[in-house]
C-alpha cells in the first residue's frame, strides 16, 4: 500500500532557465532562509510568478506582456551585469521578494567595478520577516565577490534605518533628472 504524497507547486532551480547561476548566491543566506519560502536567480517563467506585482510595492510597474518581458530578461541576462534575486513562496511557487544588484565597470581602483543595489521589494503580506534583509545579503554578496569596491544604493529617508541594519552607511547626495513623459519610450 503506497502512501499518499502531497505534491507542491514550488518549480526546482534546476527546472528553471535562471539568470545566473544560483551558485552565485551565498551559502549562508539560503541557510538562513525560512523553510517556507527560496532564494534563488531570476527565472525567464517569473513573469507569470508575479514578478510585476511585487515590483509594484515600490513603484510603478506596468504590464509589458510577456513577449516584451521576456525580451528585457534575455537582455539583462545577455549584458552579464544584471544579477536579480526572487524569493519564492514554495506553497504558491509564487515570488514574494526581488531585488536586484548591477556591476558598474570604472577605470578607477585599478579598472574595478562598483556595485549599485536597485529595486528592493517585498510582499506587503510577507514584510516583517527578514525577506528584504536576505535579499540585500544575497546581492552584497553577489556584488563582493565580483570584486565590487563598493556596493552602493539609494533610498527614501524612512529606509535609512533598515539600511543600516544592513551595514550600509549615509553617505553623501543622491541627485535625480526624470525625463519628461513621452508618448513612446526610446529603444538604443
Amino acid at each position: 500500500m503506497s502512501i499518499p504524497t502531497t505534491s507542491t507547486p514550488f518549480t526546482p532551480d534546476s527546472a528553471l532557465d535562471l539568470m545566473f547561476s544560483p551558485d552565485l548566491i551565498s551559502l549562508e543566506v539560503k541557510n538562513a532562509m525560512h523553510p517556507d519560502v527560496h532564494i534563488r536567480p531570476l527565472a525567464m517563467t517569473d513573469y507569470h510568478r508575479g514578478h510585476l506585482k511585487v515590483l509594484s510595492v515600490l513603484t510603478s510597474a506596468p504590464d509589458p506582456g510577456q513577449e516584451a518581458w521576456s525580451a528585457h530578461f534575455s537582455a539583462l541576462r545577455a549584458a552579464r551585469a544584471y544579477y536579480s534575486v526572487v524569493i519564492i513562496d514554495k506553497a504558491s511557487d509564487q515570488i514574494v521578494g526581488v531585488g536586484t544588484v548591477f556591476l558598474e565597470r570604472k577605470f578607477q581602483r585599478g579598472i574595478s567595478c562598483v556595485g549599485h543595489i536597485e529595486d528592493i521589494a517585498v510582499d506587503e503580506k510577507q514584510q516583517g520577516k527578514k525577506l528584504g534583509l536576505r535579499i540585500i545579503q544575497a546581492l552584497t554578496y553577489i556584488s563582493e565577490n565580483s570584486g565590487a569596491y563598493k556596493t552602493i544604493l539609494n533610498c527614501s529617508d524612512k529606509n535609512i534605518p533598515f539600511y543600516q541594519k544592513c551595514g550600509y552607511e549615509k553617505k553623501e547626495n543622491e541627485m535625480a533628472r526624470y525625463t519628461p513623459e513621452r508618448s513612446h519610450s526610446p529603444r538604443l
